[in-house]
């Protein structure tokens, strides 16, 4: 079992466990242990679970746990963790409780004193930041931008924000987000990242001007950081 810190007796652990974001290699070993220990995995998508735990060979049950079924599913799994049940959460890549609902099973087990224990691992934000030469030290992360409602006011308080400023986005919508990071923030650097760890890997520094001009097919998981109003002021 994995080590945990003193806790109820009369209750389960939730694990909130990181998974990786693209190259199985990137599990830790306290994640396989902890998966393997575990009464039951709560995932976003059990398919793509199912992909990691048969390459480790891990045979823990698995029940899905996402934005549609999160207050059923909630419920059953935090009373399943107070019959003494351990159970595991995680996501369909990375950190869960970023850009999907797990924080409410956290939430939800806080309330009812369950103790929750962190399995950190890979993070598709940490790892875009890290290669994007743009200033790590202060950030601010926005997730998907809104595809309407909210969407321009959002855009120009963003503008003004001093720190790096990082966003997820798809495929499909990538270069309406560049066109209007462009229109809104001006001309200044940013760094695109896309399927990070994976075979295809790429990341693209550049402008915003050239790189929302630029006419391409966008493939992958992408992850966009932007330099702040600050770092604009300074480099002009």
């Amino acid at each position: 079992m994995a080590a945990v810190q003193p806790g109820s007796e009369e209750t389960g652990h939730l694990f909130v466990v990181s998974t990786p974001i693209g190259n199985l290699g990137d599990v830790t070993q306290r994640s396989i242990e902890t998966l393997n220990a575990v009464s039951l995995i709560a995932a976003e998508d059990t398919r793509r679970t199912k992909i990691l735990l048969n390459k480790y060979q891990i045979q823990t049950p698995l029940s899905s746990y996402n934005s549609f079924n999160k207050i059923k599913k909630g419920r059953e799994f935090i009373e399943r963790l107070k019959k003494g049940k351990d159970l595991a959460l995680v996501s369909d890549a990375g950190t869960p409780g970023i850009s999907d609902p797990h924080y409410h099973l956290v939430n939800s087990a806080i309330e009812e004193g369950v103790s929750i224990f962190s399995i950190p691992g890979p993070s598709a934000l940490l790892a875009a930041l890290t290669v994007s030469g743009l200033p790590m030290d202060r950030f601010i992360f926005e997730g998907f931008l809104p595809r309407k409602k909210g969407r321009t006011t959002l855009l120009k308080n963003l503008a003004e924000e001093k720190r790096t400023v990082v966003l997820f986005e798809s495929p499909n919508r990538i270069q309406k987000t560049l066109l209007d990071l462009y229109r809104f923030f001006g001309d200044r650097k940013v760094a695109i990242a896309r399927e990070l760890t994976k075979m295809y890997e790429e990341v693209i520094r550049g402008n915003l001007q050239e790189l929302s001009a630029q006419t391409r097919t966008w493939k992958g998981e992408i992850t966009v950081v932007i330099a702040g109003s600050n770092e604009k002021k300074r480099k002009s």
